[in-house]
């Protein structure tokens, strides 16, 4: 391999122009690691909000952006057991997928599903492992349940949709226009509200309001939310694209016993990563290998304009997954 590879760094926080191709040393594997050669990798709103300033890498990650890739595995590192040079993966990584050359840990990887391509599977990891951990291990949505996602057309939307439906939730989504709503009802929602046009605290209370709720806009949403929950409702915040900070009425969440809770993955320790990846590729790996749920493809990109990548979903136009071709295959 090369002792150089191309990247895309972030050359200075601002906006998708600031995303530059650099050369960066090779990637060297470290204790239980591998190395991946990346075909594609994942575009994900928490590197617009690296690129931005607003989520700084853990300290021991790299500075570049890219937190889902797949690929073939060329390097292992010692104490690495179950993987060998020439596999096909995709990976949940610390940082660092939009580069030709990527160091994960070796637990943090899974196979590509039989029958999907490359360009599919680097689409799963930074969604699947969100939506699991959050939404069953988190949240312990159960069959029959009624669970209101916001962003439904998003890549974590798209995802949690058809998980839950598979599962045997009731499914209810927000979304932004017909379009989008069309798309998440093709996916198997049973409603989807139009928030330019309907109130979802009103409808989801007349339908007995939401058992779980999965919110990554916050804001004024948070008081809303509690409002549309049923009693003993949980409520897995993600992110906050209007903003953490809101006052809220707390009576209800004892009156009516709720439940407020929500993770960030990226911070999470690599032994927590590693479970979900094992709970995944126990539950949830077969399902794509059968074709039962998969992800939904908005647009692709070259490494080289991963600006205008960033720059189509921040337009929030986009209807699932955005990725960047390194390698392609």
């Amino acid at each position: 391999m090369a002792e150089q590879m191309r990247a895309v760094e972030i050359s200075a926080h601002g906006g998708p122009e600031v995303l530059q191709v650099a050369a960066r040393p090779m990637p060297v594997p470290e204790h239980g690691q591998v190395v991946i050669k990346v075909a594609w990798a994942g575009v994900n709103r928490p590197d617009a909000l690296q690129r931005a300033g607003l989520y700084n890498p853990p300290p021991t990650a790299s500075d570049l952006p890219g937190l889902e890739a797949s690929g073939t595995i060329v390097a292992i590192g010692s104490g690495v057991s179950g993987w060998s040079v020439g596999d096909p993966v995709c990976a949940l990584l610390p940082g660092g997928g939009y580069a030709e050359y990527v160091a994960t840990p070796a637990a943090h990887c899974l196979p590509v599903p039989d029958g999907m391509g490359l360009k599919e599977a680097a689409c799963l990891p930074e969604t699947y492992f969100t939506v699991w951990s959050n939404v069953f291990t988190r949240g312990g949505l159960q069959a029959g349940e009624r669970f209101l996602i916001h962003g439904g057309s998003s890549g974590i939307g798209t995802t949690a949709i058809q998980l839950a439906n598979h599962f045997g939730a009731r499914v209810f989504v927000t979304a932004g226009s017909e379009e989008k709503c069309t798309a998440c009802r093709d996916l198997g929602a049973e409603v989807a509200i139009n928030y330019k046009d309907a109130d979802f605290v009103e409808f989801m209370k007349a339908q007995g309001g939401a058992d779980l709720i999965l919110d990554m806009v916050g804001g004024p949403y948070i008081q809303r939310n509690l409002n549309a929950l049923a009693d003993d409702g949980r409520l897995v915040q993600i992110a906050f694209l209007q903003g953490p900070k809101v006052e809220l009425n707390m009576v209800q969440l004892m009156t009516r016993r709720l439940t407020m809770t929500g993770s960030t993955l990226r911070p999470q320790s690599d032994l927590a990563k590693a479970r979900i990846a094992q709970d995944l590729r126990e539950a949830v790996w077969p399902l794509l290998a059968a074709g039962r749920i998969g992800p939904v493809m908005d647009s692709e990109f070259p490494l080289e304009q991963a600006s205008a990548a960033h720059a189509r979903m921040e337009s929030s136009g986009h209807i699932g997954k955005i990725v960047l071709e390194v390698a392609g295959g």
